[in-house]
């Protein structure tokens, strides 16, 4: 875990690979939606100014910490640490009150603050804990970067297997159903010249099968036909059309629709390299006339059927192959 550690409290000076930015990303995240309270110790050892240091010395002993606040009465007044204490030491001292080695302005954090809050602290003071107040000043617990990463780690952890279980789901889908026909059915609308969301509905779909158990190569091939249909709704059409996927135990079904302007001729426009884009489009990296071509090599069928004035329907199919079969599917329901 050496390197995600690294990433949650400083990525200066190394490398941030595509695996580590997926990782911090929710690193980040979660130092923002989890809160002190919910990581920090609540068990407080605390001590009183006037104390002596050998009492304090046996506090950190008896219960392997290495600090711990300064209270006086309900009032926090101090901080005071392992190196604190060997200062002490090394100046013969033990008897000496606490208060005579203890921090006095001491930094704090909310307990309702954000874990980002503590570790923004932590960087600009170089303390090693600091105690956490609630929203009366009352001491409510300590913080240490010990306690952040275990609790960073831990919701790491839960996200992990609520995955899994959503995973598990999905992919089991089909089991126990019995009926002549089993499918689920995804649907998308796309609106015409979003060049800003294009993609969008291929990525969800791509998501949604890896999800369900569908093997990567797959989700590549019908994310691939389903964003080249998705991008040809954006840019041929004048009002968008309709994505929707029919996922079966044995095979899916694609099919993007809209209502215009059509196709004049379908042999010429599923000839590689022919597109009717206009340059505007073109400047923008789009319409180079492989679309239908690229569709046509990743599924087993596909078929084009268009009338000019009134819209197209592009069909495509593609055959499971014993591997790729969805659990809890049997050959009766293809």
């Amino acid at each position: 875990m050496k390197a995600t550690l690294q990433q949650l409290y400083g990525r200066k000076g190394r490398v941030v690979t595509d695996q580590d930015a997926k990782e911090i990303t929710r690193l980040e995240e979660l130092s923002y939606e989890l809160k002190v309270q919910d990581v920090m110790s609540q068990e407080v050892q605390c001590v009183t100014p006037d104390q002596p240091m050998s009492a304090l010395l046996n506090l950190l002993r008896q219960n392997r910490i290495s600090g711990a606040p300064v209270k006086a009465g309900d009032r926090l007044v101090g901080v005071i640490s392992q190196e604190d204490l060997m200062r002490a030491l090394s100046e013969n001292a033990l008897e000496a009150p606490i208060k005579q080695y203890m921090t006095e302005n001491v930094k704090t954090v909310k307990s309702y603050e954000s874990v980002v809050k503590a570790i923004e602290l932590f960087t600009e003071a170089g303390m090693g804990r600091l105690p956490v107040m609630d929203e009366n000043e009352r001491l409510v617990g300590v913080i240490t970067k010990g306690d952040i990463t275990r609790g960073v780690l831990l919701a790491l952890q839960r996200d992990y297997h609520a995955e899994e279980i959503r995973r598990y789901r999905a992919s089991h889908l089909f089991e126990d159903i019995s009926s002549d026909r089993t499918s689920l059915i995804l649907r998308y609308n796309i609106k015409a010249d979003d060049f800003l969301n294009g993609g969008k509905a291929s990525s969800m779909i791509k998501r949604a099968l890896l999800r369900l158990g569908a093997s990567p190569q797959l989700a590549r091939q019908c994310g691939i036909a389903m964003y080249e249909a998705e991008m040809n709704l954006i840019i041929h059409t004048e009002r968008g059309g309709i994505l929707r996927v029919q996922i079966e135990p044995h095979r899916i079904l694609m099919q993007a629709t809209d209502d215009g302007p059509g196709i004049a001729d379908i042999d010429r426009a599923l000839t590689p390299g022919y597109s009717t884009a206009t340059s505007e489009v073109r400047a923008m990296g789009f319409g180079a006339g492989m679309g239908l071509a690229n569709i046509r090599r990743c599924v087993d069928k596909m078929t084009l059927e268009s009338t000019p004035g009134k819209g197209t329907k592009l069909m495509m199919e593609i055959l499971l192959q014993s591997t790729d079969v969805f659990k809890g599917g049997s050959p009766e329901q293809a």
